[in-house]
């Protein structure tokens, strides 16, 4: 149990560096906060390391050109949004995908399961289902692997929070 914690932990770090400082790009403060990207990543692909693309979608978050382009774009090192490598090259890059999903959920955010509040179990609809159709049915693994990243989550910080 202790390494599946200090794993979890680890990526949750991964993610969190690779999410930090975006609000200087967007002026303002990301909708989404490390622990729900991280879950996100988790139920999106098992965060592994290294993931490129394949098929349609790239990287940790399996992102899509379209999901990419709604999300404005953003690119790594100054290139060209324009340029033909700038897609592959961003959703392959942890810091500039977590950008992406920013961008993405700053653009499309919506209250997809009628609780009254937008919060990280509509972003991970929305990041599944996309902006136009979060609504409905989430494949049950997908959510089964988010609920369980969630809760674990919330044991490492009463954990820590008890010490």
């Amino acid at each position: 149990m202790a390494s599946a914690v200090i794993k979890f932990s680890a990526i949750l770090f991964f993610v969190a560096v690779c999410a930090a400082d975006v609000s200087e790009f967007a002026g303002g403060p990301p909708p989404v906060t490390e622990v729900c990207l991280g879950c996100i990543c988790q139920a999106t692909s098992g965060c592994k390391k290294g993931l490129t693309c394949e098929g349609d979608a790239c990287g940790l978050f399996r992102i899509t050109w379209a999901y990419w382009a709604d999300a404005g774009k953003p690119t790594i090192r100054g290139q060209s949004p324009d340029d033909p490598d700038a897609y592959p090259n961003c959703t392959n890059d942890p810091y500039c995908a977590a950008l992406a999903v920013q961008g993405y959920m700053r653009k499309f955010a919506q209250d997809c399961n009628g609780d009254g509040q937008i919060d990280c179990y509509d972003y991970m609809a929305i990041h599944k289902k996309g902006g136009y159709g979060c609504v409905g049915e989430l494949p049950f693994n997908y959510v089964n692997v988010f609920n369980q990243c969630v809760g674990r989550r919330r044991q490492i910080r009463r954990l820590t929070h008890s010490n």
